[in-house]
């Protein structure tokens, strides 16, 4: 179809560091969806949790080291130029001004944040700018009752198509490849001075190594 619209992957975190998880989440999702590229936006100020002991600034850097080599990836630091609490509804309406009518975004998370997404600030606005992408895993289960729940089975659906038909107003539930790989836990191996290779790019660990951090 000419007239069939762009997509565009957002998926933010506080990437506390990237890792392998995030990153071939994200390059499977790009090509499941046939997205144009997908945007990790690191998360600078977390409104449901305090802020990382490492700055926004060393989180964004490693991010832009981590996908510097794949054009199907993109870091977006406009987090980190915003004061005051990190909300996704914020980003996803500058970004879609920015995109114009001729782009539609999915917003991605995963789903220990779909089981609090009734928690977050305007979070029922999320729908009017973007599609919402849920990625699941081996042993995680999507809520049932409640308030989510309810949003779920009233705008889920199994038609990608919607991606290049309509700008927003979708929730697609995705299953990848499981790699259990956990921030926390580079974090503590780091910490207690043992080795985090293959993990996490080489070029992130000599970033963290050269920084001092963790």
């Amino acid at each position: 179809m000419s007239d069939a619209l762009t997509p565009v992957g957002v998926f933010g975190g506080t990437f506390n560091p990237v890792h392998y998880g995030h990153l071939r989440s994200a390059l499977e999702l790009v090509e499941r969806l046939g997205l144009e590229h997908l945007r990790l936006m690191p998360c600078a100020a977390p409104p449901h949790r305090e802020a990382p002991d490492c700055s926004a600034a060393h989180r964004a850097a490693m991010v832009e080291l981590a996908v510097r080599e794949e054009p199907l990836l993109r870091c977006d630091p406009r987090e980190l130029r915003r004061k005051g609490p990190s909300y996704t509804i914020d980003s996803l309406e500058e970004l879609s001004g920015e995109l114009g009518d001729a782009y539609s975004l999915c917003l991605v998370m995963g789903c220990d944040a779909i089981l609090k997404l009734d928690t977050w600030h305007r979070w029922r606005e999320l729908l009017d700018v973007a599609h919402v992408v849920i990625l699941t895993r081996p042993g995680w289960h999507l809520p049932d009752t409640g308030l989510v729940a309810d949003w779920l089975t009233l705008h889920r659906t199994d038609a990608h198509e919607n991606l290049r038909r309509r700008r927003h107003g979708s929730v697609f539930v995705e299953e990848l490849r499981p790699l259990p790989i956990s921030a926390t836990e580079i974090r503590e191996l780091l910490h207690s001075g043992r080795s985090a290779r293959y993990l996490l790019p080489e070029q992130v660990l000599n970033y963290i190594e050269t920084h001092a951090l963790y």
